[in-house]
């Protein structure tokens, strides 16, 4: 079962519940987490069918904010009825816990995306947060960005700027086959990698413009793929999370990635209804 969407023209969506798996010794996408972050979680959401049960239709990557509040992207959110969360570095191997079990979950909670969200342009607001039915305590939190710090970015030399750890539950690898996305290697298993900062988005032209900015992504840096949607962009060795992974530009996670910016003022305030 899959939701690898075509967002946009040249755009892939990455969201995605599973995938045919491949050899592990082939990851490219980063190393393990190792701990790091261990307040960046799997989201599982569901949506009711027509007789009214919940069944489990996509995954996704987020952060916890705050003890009730989980930061994800708002095509992640959209749609969904309900979200289960989980937090383990290895959901997989022998302890593998039933991970479609929405009752044996982590944390569970009602997912909200951006007011302003439209399916048909995701880049325009692609924020969402799940807002957690119990709280989970964490020894630290993500943080919110101040505003403005990506057009800072954007000015600053090349060679002067933050690098930025992305970090996720989706796929190692993806190849074409025949033309469409053949995805392989989907353990679910945490990872990140640091990226660098390459542009602010033109993907979309003016209307997308300033929403996202596009990052670093291949066999040197490691980068996002299926999956990793909503995962935080930390600036390196911090807890600020500076955007969400948004979008790729093709069906092999290869070249650049897609962040959505969450330091716009129309953002962080929403943001902070749920926040604090």
């Amino acid at each position: 079962m899959t939701r690898i969407r075509t967002l946009a023209a040249g755009a892939i969506g990455l969201a995605v519940i599973a995938a045919t798996a491949a050899p592990a010794s082939a990851i490219r996408y980063g190393e393990d987490d190792a701990g790091e972050h261990p307040n960046v979680g799997l989201m599982i959401a569901y949506v009711e069918d027509e007789s009214g049960v919940l069944q489990p239709s996509w995954r996704c990557s987020g952060t916890m904010m705050d003890p009730d509040t989980y930061l994800t992207a708002g095509h992640c959110t959209f749609g969904a009825d309900a979200v289960a969360i989980w937090f383990a570095d290895d959901l997989q191997g022998d302890e593998r816990p039933d991970i479609f079990d929405l009752d044996a979950a982590d944390a569970t909670g009602t997912p909200y995306s951006h007011p302003e969200y439209d399916d048909a342009a995701f880049y325009l607001h692609d924020v969402g947060v799940v807002e957690l039915d119990e709280p989970v305590a964490f020894d630290s939190y993500g943080q919110l960005p101040e505003q403005g710090y990506w057009d800072d970015q954007l000015a600053t030399k090349k060679k002067d700027r933050d690098s930025f750890d992305v970090v996720g539950y989706g796929l190692q690898r993806s190849l074409p086959d025949n033309g469409t996305a053949q995805l392989t290697e989907a353990e679910w298993i945490k990872l990140q990698a640091t990226v660098d900062l390459i542009r602010d988005d033109r993907m979309f032209g003016e209307q997308g413009a300033g929403n996202s900015v596009t990052l670093t992504n291949n066999a040197n840096t490691g980068g996002t793929c299926s999956g990793d949607s909503g995962g935080p962009t930390f600036i390196e060795d911090s807890n600020v999370v500076a955007g969400v992974t948004s979008y790729g530009v093709n069906s092999t996670c290869t070249g650049i990635g897609g962040s959505y910016r969450i330091d716009q003022p129309d953002d962080l305030a929403w943001l902070s209804q749920f926040i604090g």
